[in-house]
């Protein structure tokens, strides 16, 4: 790589690690290509992206980013994984980890937060977006449905006594 390339890469990586939302630190020592490819599949899939680049190039692109924090992390083969949904990266590649052992989560950066390897899985843990929505509109709505519930039950109930008098009138 020629030194325009390398401002190109370190210009472009400050940016998306500027705006986005979480960023998986990980040793990606043995994986194949194939096995690397599978991984940015996935995390393409969720809506992040994953990026190999050298480690000085990517601690370059870190400063004046709320993710300087995880500086520290890029010694060996390091991989990136990053999204603006502050779950999906991560969910990811924890998943992928648990998987593949030679993917070793090292920690990340949750905007200004630097998270270990445990706080990395903990975020995964944690239900997406949609599931908090899904969740929070069902909470919503139990107390209209208890309250319909409990005003037409004296009805049906005043219509059970009466279905079963007369049944047993008839009986008789």
């Amino acid at each position: 790589m020629d030194r325009a390339a390398k401002e190109a890469l370190v210009t472009s990586l400050h940016d998306v690690l500027k705006d986005t939302g979480v960023v998986v630190v990980a040793h990606n020592t043995g994986l194949v290509a194939s096995q690397s490819a599978e991984l940015r599949k996935r995390v393409k899939d969720a809506g992040g992206s994953v990026k190999v680049a050298k480690n000085k190039l990517v601690k370059l692109a870190l400063k004046d980013t709320p993710a300087e924090g995880i500086a520290d992390l890029f010694t060996g083969p390091t991989v990136l994984a990053y999204s603006k949904d502050p779950i999906a990266a991560a969910r990811i590649a924890v998943k992928y980890a648990k998987e593949n052992d030679k993917l070793v989560i090292l920690g990340g950066a949750m905007g200004a937060n630097v998270l270990d390897a445990n706080g990395v899985k903990a975020l995964a843990d944690l239900p997406s977006l949609d599931e908090l929505r899904a969740t929070l509109i069902g909470l919503l709505n139990a107390p209209a449905t208890k309250i319909a519930r409990t005003i037409k039950e004296p009805g049906a109930q005043l219509a059970r006594v009466v279905h079963a008098k007369a049944s047993a009138g008839e009986a008789a």
